[in-house]
This record gives C-alpha cells, structure tokens and sequence, in this order.
C-alpha cells in the first residue's frame, strides 16, 4: 500500500488564508476558488454553519459568497443535496497527476488529506482568525482507492450522481482523473475493516502535523517511523536527509522532524516498508474518525 500525504484546502497562495478552527474545535477544510465550477460557495453548508458567509468574512471579500468553489476532494456527504450512488471522490490532473502516475498510486492505495488551519472566532456577527493564534498543518480526513477513472474516457451516462463535480468541468485533457472511495479500508497485519473514506471532525493533538513548538506550518512533527532508514524509501519530495532529524526534546525518540516541502500537493510513502503505519491509521481513524456515507 502507498500512503499519500495530500495537501487539501485553502492556504496562503489558494483562497489567500487558512481553513478554520471553530470554537468548539471542529475543523472544515475550505475548498479552494474555481471560476469554472458551477457550485458556489454559497451552496455549501458545514453544520449550521454559512460556508459562503464564512468566506467573505476570512478572506475580507475577496472571496464571496458567489464564487465558484472547488469542491474537491467531496468528503461531506450533507455539503450538498446527493443523486443515488454518491460516493467520497477526489479529482486531481496536471503534475500533481503526474507525480501519483509516477509514483505508482493505485486501487486499494490510501490518501491522509491535511491543510493549513487557524482558529476562528465571531466577533459582532462577523469571522476573525483569533489574534496571535498560529496556523497548523493538520489532518482533517482520509480516502481509501476503490476505482481510478480517466474523466475522458468515460461516456455521457456514466456516473450521473458524480457530474457535479468540478472535474467534469476541466475540459478534454487526458490526465484528468477521478478517484473514488473504495466499500472499506483493509490494512495490512490489521484484523477488521475501517471505513474508506471519513473526515476527522475535531482537532486533537495526533492529528497535528506542524510542530508544537513552532509557528512555521511546514516544520513538522511526525512518528518515529517516517524517519528514512536505510532499505527504506523516504516520503517522497523529501528524500534529502538534512530535511529530517530526531526529535529528541520529546524523549525516547518517539517522533522525527520534518522540513516539509512548501510546494508539491501529494507526497507518497511506500507503506509496505513502513510496516508501523498500519497501526498508526488504524489508531487515528478508529479514535478521531467519522465515516463518509455513500448515498445507496
């Protein structure tokens, strides 16, 4: 199985700020702008809360209400009304594409979605970032691979409950591919089945990719066992040793850091050889997950 850290949702350079961090610590990974697709923002609901609304406070109106929004990857199943059939799916062409194609992403591989968040706060009716309050790397969801389609190879009836989604309006280009989330996830030396796909709704300290210690989102801070060792393929994007070090002030050796790549969407990890990394998604899916529902 391959493991693909995948960079989701608004940040500085896409949608210009981070995605929020409600009071009640409830996290909501803001899709990025689309002028082609035809949902907007203001279509979308997180709970009770006005995704549209929210936009225009975050981004002081440079991004409104009435903008397209790049729904992708779709993880919500309430986010929008669903046809019979709809499943979480997520869509992605260009060198991002080309870098899954390379690394040889396929059925049955997993995507950890993580974004750039910071805490909000309503202050006279309106969303601020808290004042002083960093933002963070963190994990907000999951996608085990099902199917892998190419958009351009389909033909005009196939998956009706999916045309919505903005891919379908990229236009022909042979890289533009759909990955659908699979029945269940199975993970390798683990007994049982996980959902395929689900969100991670609250923010928890295991869900936290940037070092607790820093206000740089991109120095971080993950389990021993992403450490490169030799045998091993490291993450990929990251295969230059001076970008990792043991991270000793936590004792035992228990974590690593990382000098994360500012740039690149997906970064790949043959989990094969890094047999600890079943047990750690199991543990962050079975304690901080909530599945995404397909419609039947």
């Amino acid at each position: 199985m391959r493991l693909i850290l995948s960079r989701k949702g608004f940040d500085s350079s896409a949608g210009g700020c981070p995605s929020p961090i409600f009071p009640d610590g409830s996290l909501y990974a803001l899709p990025i702008p689309d002028a082609n697709s035809g949902i907007r923002y203001g279509d979308l609901y997180f709970g009770d809360h006005s995704i549209g609304r929210l936009v225009e406070d975050l981004t002081r109106g440079k991004v409104t209400t009435h903008c397209g929004a790049h729904l992708d990857p779709d993880m919500h199943a309430d986010a929008l009304p669903r046809q019979r059939g709809w499943k979480p799916l997520l869509g992605q062409t260009g060198a991002a594409q080309g870098h899954l194609r390379r690394q040889e992403v396929g059925v049955g591989d997993l995507f950890l979605f993580f974004g750039l968040f910071r805490s909000v706060e309503q202050v006279d009716g309106r969303w601020r970032f808290v004042r002083n309050a960093p933002a963070r790397h963190m994990l907000w969801g999951w996608l085990s691979i099902g199917d892998i389609l190419k958009i351009d190879e389909l033909a005009a009836g196939d998956m009706p409950w999916a045309r919505y989604h903005p891919h379908f309006a990229v236009g022909p280009d042979a890289a533009n591919t759909l990955y659908c989330a699979g029945k269940s996830l199975r993970l390798k030396g683990r007994t049982g089945r996980l959902p395929a796909a689900g969100i991670f709704p609250q923010q928890a300290p295991a869900l936290a990719l940037t070092h607790p210690d820093s206000h740089k989102p991109t120095a971080w801070r993950l389990p021993h066992f992403f450490y490169p060792q030799p045998g091993r393929t490291p993450l990929s994007y990251h295969s230059k040793l001076e970008r990792w070090s043991m991270d000793l002030e936590q004792g035992a050796g228990d974590h690593c850091r990382l000098q994360c790549a500012a740039r690149g969407q997906e970064f790949v990890l043959n989990a094969d050889e890094y047999p600890e990394i079943a047990p750690w998604i199991a543990g962050l899916i079975r304690t901080y997950g909530s599945p995404g529902n397909a419609r039947q």
